[in-house]
């Protein structure tokens, strides 16, 4: 493969406990009770504004949702790396990937300054060429267009490039942008794959290392 694109959450990076810490925070602002991490986890992959309204609920107004919103995000931005941490093997392969000269970048809907931090913070800024967020475009995934900016910055051929995900919203993006899709079972949201299934399953990023070089050899 020319190009590997990874989403971030769930994927890359468990933040899992930091973002259910900052959903439980704002909900505490607006007088609600705490979530459970499994049910924020089923809230994560399009974005914060969708992730507060379904953390808030159907009976929250847009006003009380961009009120959360903002003090999720200050919250987020304070906290971002308490908890968070690479999933096994993330490092590993994506050295392997790096002194193959393979091109990599991230597309996460989550906004693009925290994601560039995180990615800063954890050691990975050299892997990647480029890293774009929910925020740097005007349509968040499944939208095609990161995967087409992506396309176009990496002069990558179409078909010898993988979006890495771990929900269907991943799968759904590199279906419109006609590039292969690679999920993981260890994600937040593995059970989406029953609706959209990738073209392959990879259980740790090593396997995915060993797929793209192999695919490379050839």
């Amino acid at each position: 493969m020319n190009l590997v694109i990874f989403d971030l959450d769930g994927t890359l990076i468990d933040s899992k406990l930091d973002l259910v810490h900052s959903v439980n925070a704002a909900r505490a602002l607006m007088n609600l009770g705490p979530i459970s991490e499994e049910l924020v986890s089923s809230y994560v992959g399009n974005g914060a504004p969708v992730l507060m309204r379904r953390a808030l609920g159907p009976e929250a107004s847009e006003a009380d949702v961009a009120r959360a919103l903002e003090y999720f995000m200050s919250y987020y931005r304070v906290h971002v790396l308490e908890n968070t941490r690479l999933y096994p093997g993330v490092r590993e392969a994506l050295d392997r990937l790096l002194a193959c000269r393979a091109k990599m970048a991230v597309l996460t809907n989550k906004p693009v300054r925290i994601s560039r931090a995180i990615v800063e913070g954890l050691g990975l800024a050299k892997h990647f060429f480029q890293v774009y967020g929910g925020n740097s475009f005007e349509q968040k995934k499944p939208d095609p267009i990161g995967i087409e900016t992506l396309l176009c910055e990496s002069g990558a051929a179409r078909e010898r490039t993988i979006m890495v995900g771990d929900s269907g919203v991943d799968v759904r993006t590199a279906r419109n942008a006609r590039v292969t899709a690679c999920g993981v079972s260890y994600g937040f949201q593995p059970e989406t794959f029953v609706d959209e299934p990738p073209d392959l399953v990879v259980d740790n990023m090593v396997q995915l290392a060993d797929y793209v070089l192999s695919r490379a050899r050839q």
